[in-house]
């Protein structure tokens, strides 16, 4: 390999032969970015828990509802704001040092697939427009108990899961072309692990709102009997 070829693929990236000519490395430390990521994560989900603690909530909000409640406000942040940047700047991510661009750097470590992969980047796009909003729609209908809150429940975490099952279906249809097969880091957490809680999650949420909705269908057919019964 000549030195022009060299200088071309010179990324860290997967496939080691994927041209970004525009790559400009990040002048800010993964640590640095992924405390950023974290720490916000980390008050978003605080100030949930917080919130849906309070006077207002108690007898109303479960541990496990709380949880679930916290949950789609951190997928509000990622999907609505993160993911919302990727989708609208995702060709020029590689040599932009704007924070989020470096954020959005970051979280595909281990792979640039977003970038050459038409349908991710469309799905990435849906997520973005769709499940960042519903997320925080979520989080306001639990707070204020509205009667379609698992409703919301239910369609946010069949789009989650939908999208992560596909993700990870497709990368495995191209032989993991796309990483680093095996690595402790890149392949095991930013791959494997970051992406399979859409997975667990949402899966968890579904059976939730089935249970919920389920119930909600029996008490109103055994109200429409009784009334059917007594006329």
């Amino acid at each position: 390999m000549d030195d022009t070829s060299a200088a071309e693929i010179l990324h860290p990236y997967w496939p080691r032969d994927l041209l970004i000519p525009t790559y400009v490395a990040n002048d800010r430390s993964m640590s640095e970015i992924l405390a950023f990521l974290f720490s916000v994560s980390g008050v978003f989900l605080l100030v949930t828990w917080l919130i849906t603690g309070s006077t207002r909530s108690t007898g109303r909000l479960g541990t496990w509802r709380r949880l679930a409640v916290c949950w789609f406000a951190v997928c509000g942040f990622i999907h609505g704001v993160i993911e919302a940047w990727f989708s609208l700047y995702y060709d020029i991510i590689p040599g932009d040092q704007s924070f989020l661009s470096q954020l959005c750097e970051c979280k595909q470590k281990e792979t640039f697939r977003k970038l050459a992969d038409n349908f991710t980047v469309c799905m990435e796009t849906v997520t973005a427009c769709l499940w960042g909003p519903f997320s925080f729609w979520a989080v306001f209908a639990f707070l204020t108990n509205k009667p379609y809150r698992f409703v919301l429940q239910l369609i946010i975490s069949l789009g989650q899961l939908y999208g992560a099952v596909l993700y990870f279906f497709t990368e495995h249809r191209d032989g993991y072309t796309h990483s680093e097969l095996g690595h402790p880091v890149y392949f095991w957490f930013y791959f494997v692990f970051m992406n399979f809680l859409w997975i667990i999650i949402p899966l968890l949420l579904i059976v939730d709102a089935w249970r919920q909705l389920s119930a909600a269908q029996a008490h109103t057919d055994n109200t429409a009997s009784k009334k059917s019964k007594r006329s």
